[in-house]
């Protein structure tokens, strides 16, 4: 049961792990940890989530909060709550914390919580207390699942008709893939208020997901996509939650550390904020007009780091983007869609932008399994062994050790870093040539294997 609690997240399976008697409990210590009255809550698409939602509030309720309800939202619509200011019983309310009940794209028999306390993520040791505290009780609470609705959504769409305005009469035809996940209910509404001519894929929520899982870093799941982009200009697609999103032309899947370099050209001295997964072509681009910080991997991460050092952007490979430049510094897919819109209305080729950039080969992510037990000592010990490397291993430029390690070598880079929510290694490799990249590949494995 302790697997629940992760290093950025709540998440298990529904009833056989979210049971009952735990979510309650969640809900009540979480309250405990919560100074102000009001908690705003939502969920996605999964079948589940309804129910969770009524346990969650019931122990948030036992705990003296009173529940903000949003119904069926995507995260990003639960990040901006907090934000937002709401007329209840005649009294102007801001929500002290939020909690988003969502599986993102984790299979379907999946759920958990994505918890936001005074405009933070709530992650690491606080979730590891929070779990030791919940499983450690045995508090029986009644069921109470009253709450106030609020109108989170509406708000969210408003907001961004308001903003977007001036995309009104894009000439650009634009497929949109939201998997039946949650973004549909309000992707939808926001390209018809805006006129956009645009085709929609899987908009309307199915916790079935009958169609494909809603995870666009994986190839397969946007086959759709792809053949809608025979007959229009753009493809989008969204995870489960719609906090990542894919970006798709007829030539190029564009990477988020790829996207954040197109929004970053047109900000004026901008700071970005990558995770060691991204291509250290962003950081030199980025860095040749603006300030690029290489940082740890993971959304809670990076939402803080953004705030700390005042940047613009930051950006995770797999298409979290976090903008602060004209917005609240969270990860939000649709934000960033209606960014890459922008960047379409003013005449930017995307194609012709990103075939402008220095050519490298990169892997995708190379996951090697092993223990929660091991994983992190594993990584002590390559750390360890890289400082008298065998002597045929590439000679080492520079060891980058803000998360993981990543090795700099002479025509490329090495990344191994232990994941903080499986029981894996994840490697990723990149160098001027596929040959180079295969070499650092092979030449860091081995040592890998060596020390495990």
């Amino acid at each position: 049961m302790h697997s629940i609690f992760r290093e950025y997240d709540i998440r298990g399976i529904f009833e056989k792990e979210l049971s009952e008697d735990i979510v309650k409990r969640i809900g009540y210590y979480l309250a405990r940890r919560i100074d102000g009255e009001y908690v705003a809550v939502g969920y996605d698409a999964r079948l589940h989530s309804p129910k969770l939602f009524s346990w969650l509030v019931s122990g948030l309720n036992a705990a003296g909060k009173k529940v903000l309800g949003m119904g069926l939202v995507p995260t990003p619509v639960n990040y901006f709550s907090n934000y937002q200011t709401f007329n209840i019983d005649g009294h102007k309310i801001t929500p002290s914390a939020s909690v988003m009940i969502t599986g993102s794209h984790n299979p379907p028999e999946y759920n958990g919580f994505k918890i936001t306390i005074d405009k933070k993520p709530f992650f690491g040791l606080a979730i590891y207390e929070l779990g030791e505290e919940v499983l450690q009780s045995h508090e029986s609470i009644p069921d109470d699942p009253t709450f106030i609705p609020i109108y989170a959504k509406e708000r969210y769409i408003q907001w961004m008709v308001e903003h977007f305005s001036h995309l009104k009469g894009l000439e650009a035809k634009i497929a949109i893939d939201c998997g039946n996940g949650a973004a549909g209910v309000v992707v939808e509404p926001i390209f018809d208020a805006l006129g956009l001519e645009y085709q929609g894929l899987f908009c309307e929520p199915d916790g079935h997901f009958p169609n494909h899982h809603p995870d666009p870093t994986i190839e397969e799941n946007l086959r759709d996509l792809k053949a809608a982009l025979k007959s229009v200009d753009l493809g989008i697609a969204f995870d489960g939650d719609a906090d990542r999103l894919a970006v798709l032309t007829k030539k190029h899947n564009i990477a988020g550390d790829q996207l954040a370099i197109l929004f970053a050209k047109r900000m004026q001295n901008p700071v970005v904020v990558g995770e060691v997964k991204c291509s250290q072509v962003m950081y030199d681009t980025i860095n040749g007009f603006g300030k690029a910080i290489m940082y740890k991997t993971g959304h809670s991460n990076l939402k803080m780091k953004i705030k700390e050092v005042g940047a613009d952007l930051a950006a995770e490979v797999s298409g979290h983007i976090f903008f602060a430049d004209r917005y609240f510094g969270y990860d939000d897919a649709i934000y960033a869609a209606m960014r890459v819109l922008e960047l379409i209305k003013e005449g930017v080729d995307l194609d012709a932008e990103l075939e402008a950039l220095p050519k490298v080969y990169n892997t995708p992510e190379i996951k090697i399994e092993t223990t929660e037990e091991e994983k992190f000592a594993i990584i002590d010990r390559l750390k360890s062994a890289l400082q008298n490397p065998p002597k045929e291993f590439p000679k080492i430029k520079d060891i980058i050790t803000v998360d993981g390690v990543r090795i700099t070598f002479e025509n490329g880079w090495a990344l191994v870093r232990a994941s903080n929510t499986t029981p894996v290694l994840v490697t990723r490799f990149e160098a001027a040539s596929e040959e180079k990249a295969k070499e650092y590949q092979k030449k860091v494995l081995e040592l890998l294997e060596k020390v495990q």
